[in-house]
């Protein structure tokens, strides 16, 4: 129960990778906010079956106003906000192609959700850390980018965005003993990628490139986060861990 008495806010939470790592942090003794555009009231009424603790909030993180009250709704449930992780992406629905075909239209709404949603949700929940003097963002990279993989230039052009702001914002908050990490996972099968046969069909390729040469799950990139989130953590800060079974080495 190393999270115990602490209060994590989970964005895209309501499936896949984020629902993984808040069902982690409960599990870690942590209060639960669930936030997502979907199903994040299912979720939240899942974990708190287990006797979490647990609050589910529709949210749209391009959205300041609901990034804002976010924030507000679970310092009134649950008094603090220890924990941030920007897990909300939009990746699912983005249709792989040559970058000459991206509509500006998608570079538009995907660095909405996948850029300014993460300094959006950092930006809600910044004074409150900085009252407690404490706190741990983290934030969902990608190993796309590390690595050039081609066909969603917008995609891998924000995961590389978001690497970028977790250096930054380390240095802005570290004074403020707030650390701000990343994760980077590989191609991750999920609810959201089970049904997208456009993005598996690189499947078996993505597993070829590994040390490790299997699918990754969300439950694979759980640990990395309840370490992040954890006091074990306490002196990293502007890191990027790649959890992708050893396909980009850095």
């Amino acid at each position: 129960m190393k999270l115990a008495g602490r209060t994590a806010i989970v964005t895209g939470a309501g499936r896949g990778i984020g629902k993984a790592m808040a069902t982690r942090f409960a599990a870690d003794g942590a209060s639960v906010v669930i936030a997502d555009i979907e199903q994040y009231d299912v979720a939240a009424a899942e974990m708190a079956k287990s006797g979490a603790r647990t609050l589910g909030i529709k949210v749209d993180v391009s959205s300041e106003s609901d990034t804002v009250s976010m924030a507000e709704e679970a310092i009134r449930t649950f008094g603090r906000i220890d924990v941030l992780v920007n897990c909300a992406a939009m990746f699912a629905t983005v249709k792989l192609g040559p970058f000459e075909d991206i509509p500006a239209s998608e570079w538009k709404r995907l660095l909405e959700i996948n850029v300014l949603g993460v300094a959006l949700c950092c930006k809600a929940v910044t004074s409150k850390m900085r009252s407690q003097k404490s706190g741990r963002i983290i934030n969902l990279a990608s190993g796309a980018p590390l690595k050039g993989v081609p066909h969603f230039l917008h995609y891998i052009a924000s995961k590389g965005a978001v690497i970028a702001m977790t250096r930054g914002l380390a240095r802005e908050l570290g004074k403020d003993g707030i650390t701000v990490n990343a994760i980077a996972p590989g191609l991750t099968v999920s609810e959201a990628t089970a049904g997208r046969p456009e993005h598996l069909r690189t499947h078996a390729e993505s597993i070829r490139s590994r040390a490790i040469q299997r699918e990754e799950r969300p439950e694979d990139l759980v640990g990395v986060a309840s370490f992040l989130a954890s006091d074990d953590a306490a002196f990293m800060t502007g890191q990027t861990l790649v959890v992708d079974g050893g396909s980009a080495m850095l």
